[in-house]
């Protein structure tokens, strides 16, 4: 190709001469031969591409086909069924109670009933019409010490930071979330103005970068802490362990990205880059983060203080709840994150192949808090994949009390799953800070489309207990879920994951899945006790267990 480039090239040079000298208004044609004659040329000799070096000019052909190809799938490809990570049927779903369109589908489900995987709720003769029911049912969250427990929906918006989302998106988000009286979480990058604007409800979220609350070394700010965290539209604090995207995994924010606005809302200095370690530095051992825990409930005033994770190593869990044992200081909620979750950047091992998945996660934590007593105390918040109301009922049987939403309420918004959010390019303006992107998102409608899809997310929700016979989400057991696991074979969430006794954590024997990861687990450390576990512990505890 190389060869039938140059010969091509020169042709049309020589064309183009020979047209030109015939008739001067015909040099106009190098307008068209000059371009495509000078960018093949330098095809031939760039070191960088192999495919357009060997095929000058055509080869380029390859990006813009990459360029078009998911846009080309989603639209003309793919069913309704076989998207990913959400496929047609979620999106449309979504869409569709965000701008209060008719979402009830024709003619059957488009699922494989039969196949793995399929999912449904035990309904019940005795049905209760959703009528009689509670269409915002509310969730309390506050232990013991909080003097400031917080009334939240079963339905939120998870952690989305401003700089991951356009200014434009927060504020439709949290414009959404106070029209619908649910909370907003801030996303790790601190509260900004576009946060608190609006004066939804929020959930101010503490990575390890301390972002809002930080010295310029990156040690924590209690000073800064008490002042933001006592303003009125905060309602929870939680303190970010892990996330599903990309758990154990730090980041960098490039000096490029730190500018005015962000360097005052984050406290960090402008022009640099700023890091945020995979791990804290204000704390280092279970003991020490229930220590961390108190300090900032009490300068909070009392509001309820928690923690996100996506569950790794399970020792490490037990390790936590052994020292709220220890100490008597409890978090007021736990966020189990799945690590099928992420909105934004993500290495692909750590997307792909780190974190336990929601749906084992919440049944984990449930269980290890109901095994030593602590989960009277403490709510569980699920977080991963959650845009339907099939979705929070599933997930409250498993036993969260109540769900967050990321990517779902993005969807609200607008969003088309581009799939260019770590590309600063998305075409909806929703995770772009490109101020001409950012003008296609108009706030005062995309702040309705949040409020809809929460509100008919939630009856539909709640419209499915009441098809089971229930009133109330916490009356919702695994024994409602069903799950095919073969072609013959069929569970219910109470028999893939079955309930441990309340308590039975707190003395000998424990039960056998778990007893490895006592065995493993000290309140002094997030570090594995292998040096203390015999054979005989390894020999008797069960395979499946931590």
């Amino acid at each position: 190709m190389r060869k039938a480039f140059i010969a091509i090239a020169a042709f049309l040079v020589a064309l183009t001469i020979m047209l030109g000298l015939y008739h001067p208004f015909l040099w106009w044609i190098f307008i068209f031969t000059g371009p495509f004659v000078i960018l093949g040329i330098y095809d031939l000799y760039q070191p960088k591409h192999s495919i357009v070096r060997n095929y000058p000019v055509f080869g380029r052909l390859r990006y813009f086909m990459e360029e078009l190809r998911p846009k080309i799938y989603q639209y003309f490809v793919e069913s309704d069924t076989n998207g990913k990570p959400f496929n047609r049927l979620n999106r449309s779903l979504i869409y569709q109670r965000a701008k209060k369109d008719n979402d009830t589908i024709p003619f059957g489900t488009q699922l494989d009933v039969y196949e793995n995987g399929y999912e449904w709720l035990s309904h019940s003769i005795a049905a209760i019409s959703h009528h009689e029911l509670d269409v915002n049912p509310r969730v309390m969250i506050g232990g013991p010490d909080c003097k400031q427990p917080y009334s939240a929906s079963i339905y939120n918006i998870s952690a989305m930071s401003f700089g991951s989302l356009s200014q434009n998106a927060i504020l439709a988000l949290n414009g959404g979330a106070k029209m619908g009286n649910f909370a907003h979480n801030t996303g790790e990058g601190g509260i900004s103005d576009y946060h608190a604007g609006p004066g939804g409800d929020l959930i101010w979220q503490i990575g390890t970068g301390y972002f809002g609350c930080r010295h310029h070394d990156g040690s924590f700010n209690y000073e800064a802490f008490a002042e933001r965290s006592q303003t009125e539209n905060v309602k929870m604090i939680e303190i970010k362990l892990s996330q599903g995207a990309k758990p154990g995994h730090g980041g960098i924010l490039p000096a490029k990205k730190v500018t005015p606005e962000i360097a005052r809302i984050r406290l960090v200095k402008e022009g640099y880059d700023v890091i945020s370690p995979p791990a804290h530095a204000a704390f280092s051992t279970p003991l020490e983060m229930m220590d961390f825990v108190k300090k900032l409930r009490e300068l909070s005033n009392g509001k309820p203080i928690g923690f996100k994770l996506c569950i790794g190593r399970r020792s490490e869990f037990f390790a936590i709840c052994k020292a709220m044992i220890e100490t008597g200081i409890y978090v007021d909620f736990i966020t189990v994150d799945g690590g099928e979750g992420g909105t934004g950047a993500a290495p692909q091992e750590f997307s792909n192949a780190v974190g336990m998945p929601l749906r084992e996660g919440v049944a984990f934590v449930y269980d290890v808090l109901s095994g030593f007593n602590l989960k009277k105390h403490i709510k569980i918040i699920a977080s991963g994949k959650i845009s339907s109301g099939f979705d929070l009922v599933k997930n409250i049987a498993l036993g969260a009390d109540l769900c967050n939403s990321a990517r779902g309420m993005m969807f609200a918004l607008g969003c088309i799953q581009a799939l260019e959010c770590n590309s600063n390019t998305c075409p909806t303006g929703v995770a772009t800070q490109d101020e001409s992107l950012m003008k296609g998102l108009v706030v005062e409608d995309k702040t309705v489309r949040v409020f809809n899809f929460h509100r008919l997310t939630v009856q539909s929700a709640v419209e499915l207990l009441g098809a089971a016979g229930l009133r109330h989400p916490y009356q919702l057991t695994r024994a409602y879920i069903n799950r095919r696991i073969g072609q013959n074979v069929m569970q219910s969430y109470m028999e893939t994951f079955p309930y441990i006794p309340e308590g039975s954590l707190t003395q000998t024997p424990y039960p056998s899945q778990h007893e490895l990861g006592m065995a493993l687990s000290t309140s002094a450390s997030f570090a594995p006790t292998d040096y203390k576990v015999s054979a005989v512990d390894y020999q008797n505890a069960s395979a499946h267990s931590s």
